[in-house]
């Protein structure tokens, strides 16, 4: 088993990509725009400086930063009242502090989201150390927030875990030389991201159960 495992939050902590991908809808619209239907997935799991270029990309005559941030305030707003978890979160986290693993997480949304979104889920105090899309210039697909979060836990990114459910993420995860699992949320990975994974599961209960066989 690793030393280290970082793991990724929207999409696969908790259920609040899906929260996302529909307001991007929305924010388009609001900014007078028709939506595109790539949009969201060319979004998903990006910050900085690429979720600027990606906006940018997709919808020219907007203020890309107002665009990010409309869209970032609607989520926030919605995630005051619940928190929706996605199955395994805390047994596969009691299962890695158990195993005395330090854990990170890694997130592309703003610290204070992370941070509230752990708190009201309850499982802060797993973690040793949180990174967000603020701590980094480039953010996913580059494997800028998956090698600082490594840096942070003061292990060797390749003997770290990634667990991501996004394109973008797992990309970042294998170019930071870590051990990446992804488990796919609305996106599956193609085949040849596949075969670069240390391992594909359906939900973080599968991925605790490829950890205790010693699979991962």
């Amino acid at each position: 088993m690793k030393l280290g495992a970082i793991f990724d939050m929207d999409g696969l902590l908790f259920d609040t990509e899906r929260l996302y991908q529909e307001n991007w809808i929305v924010v388009a619209k609001e900014f007078g725009q028709q939506p595109d239907p790539g949009f969201p997935k060319a979004i998903c799991g990006t910050s900085g400086i690429h979720a600027l270029e990606v906006v940018r990309s997709y919808y020219p005559a907007v203020d890309a930063e107002a665009f990010l941030q409309s869209g970032i305030d609607k989520v926030t707003q919605i995630l005051q009242t619940s928190v929706p978890e996605k199955p395994g979160v805390h047994e596969i986290l009691r299962y890695l502090k158990e195993h005395h693993v330090r854990i990170a997480v890694a997130s592309s949304s703003v610290r204070t989201m992370v941070q509230h979104n752990l708190a009201a889920a309850g499982i802060a105090s797993y973690f040793d150390a949180v990174v967000s899309g603020q701590d980094v210039v480039y953010g996913k697909p580059e494997p800028d927030i998956f090698l600082l979060a490594a840096k942070r836990l003061g292990i060797p990114p390749h003997d770290c875990y990634v667990f991501e459910d996004g394109i973008n993420g797992t990309h970042a995860g294998i170019a930071a030389g870590c051990a990446t699992v992804m488990i796919p949320d609305l996106t599956q990975p193609s085949e040849e991201l596949r075969a670069a994974c240390v391992g594909v599961y359906d939900s973080l209960l599968a991925a605790k159960k490829a950890l205790e066989q010693g699979e991962i």
